[in-house]
């Protein structure tokens, strides 16, 4: 890995071949070239690693499907660049991806990830992700999903960066920790970025830093028994490690009417059993989880983010009526 370059694209991959060779090329036609590329590999089957192989494709392979937490942390720790870039394999970044990442992440100590523009595959008019919020009742969301790109072109601050295309501060890893190998995947980005704000950082939005996301390439579904129980299970560990008591006892109603509602969403499409399970094996398992530590801060700093959360609740709110207006 070049010692000179700006950053490292870390690209998680587990039977992705059907979606490697378009993410690389869009990599290789980059506005900018100070950035490496390293591929992790969840011990695919598919001939991802013979593809790499042929075309000189930096990876490190895995013995075993680690899954995303524990694959990309391998692969930041591997780094030597000052930036890392996490990268979904079902992907397609502009040319100007990279360099406005860069740049914007550049531009304070104090920021530790920028999330991009991620698009719609299938609709390029379309948001998919615009960074990620969090509302009172414990429903992390993705900003602007579903609507009009145009509606999202301000550089902002986010609640946390979609680890599916963001750039972080690798030394600010070595401060508040790495991605939580708990989760195994799905919110350990929502997590991390509640750890670095905790610590003072921030987490912004870029909308020149666009991409295409095909979406769900790998667990073959928006909702499916897998992504459904680990989802819940993870939402317990998120809130119990990021919330001090005085504040889950605060929030509690509000994160009790949120498994609640859930409940109910999931039984309507077949998925009670599998979000049950995720709720329970999650409670009966937070000592697997370590809690952050809150330092001096910590109280400015919660009563900032419970501001955040609230305001996230009227904007996923709002946000849910006008997507009910389109459909």
């Amino acid at each position: 890995m070049g010692e000179e370059k700006e950053a490292t694209v870390i690209i998680p991959n587990w039977n992705g071949m059907a979606f490697l060779p378009s993410c690389i090329a869009a990599l290789k036609n980059q506005t900018v070239s100070d950035f490496d590329i390293l591929v992790i590999d969840n011990a695919s089957e598919d001939g991802s690693v013979l593809w790499m192989e042929r075309n000189s494709v930096p990876f490190i392979r895995e013995n075993r499907n680690l899954g995303f937490a524990a694959a990309v942390n391998d692969g930041i720790k591997a780094a030597k660049t000052p930036y890392v870039i996490l990268l979904n394999n079902d992907t397609e970044v502009f040319p100007g991806f990279a360099e406005n990442l860069i740049r914007m992440i550049g531009k304070s100590r104090k920021i530790f990830s920028v999330s991009s523009m991620m698009l719609r595959f299938d609709d390029h008019d379309l948001i998919d992700d615009a960074g990620d919020g969090m509302s009172l009742l414990g429903w992390a969301f993705q900003k602007g999903t579903g609507q009009k790109k145009e509606r999202f072109l301000i550089r902002r601050e986010v609640f946390s960066a979609c680890g599916g295309a963001a750039i972080y501060r690798r030394s600010i890893f070595d401060e508040i920790g790495f991605f939580d190998e708990a989760h195994f995947c799905y919110l350990e980005d929502i997590d991390i970025g509640w750890r670095a704000k905790l610590a003072g950082y921030h987490n912004l939005y870029c909308p020149a830093a666009k991409v295409l996301h095909k979406g769900s390439a790998t667990s073959g579904s928006k909702y499916n028994d897998f992504k459904v129980r680990l989802t819940a299970r993870n939402n317990i560990y998120l809130h119990y490690k990021n919330q001090p008591f005085l504040q889950l006892l605060l929030n509690f109603d509000f994160l009790l009417d949120g498994i609640l509602i859930k409940a109910v969403f999931f039984a309507r499409k077949g998925f009670a059993k599998s979000y049950f399970s995720g709720v329970f094996e999650g409670l009966s398992t937070l000592h697997r989880v370590k809690k952050v530590r809150f330092g001096k801060a910590a109280g400015r700093r919660c009563l900032a983010i419970e501001w955040e959360m609230i305001a996230g609740t009227v904007e996923y709110v709002y946000n849910y009526l006008l997507r009910g207006k389109h459909d």
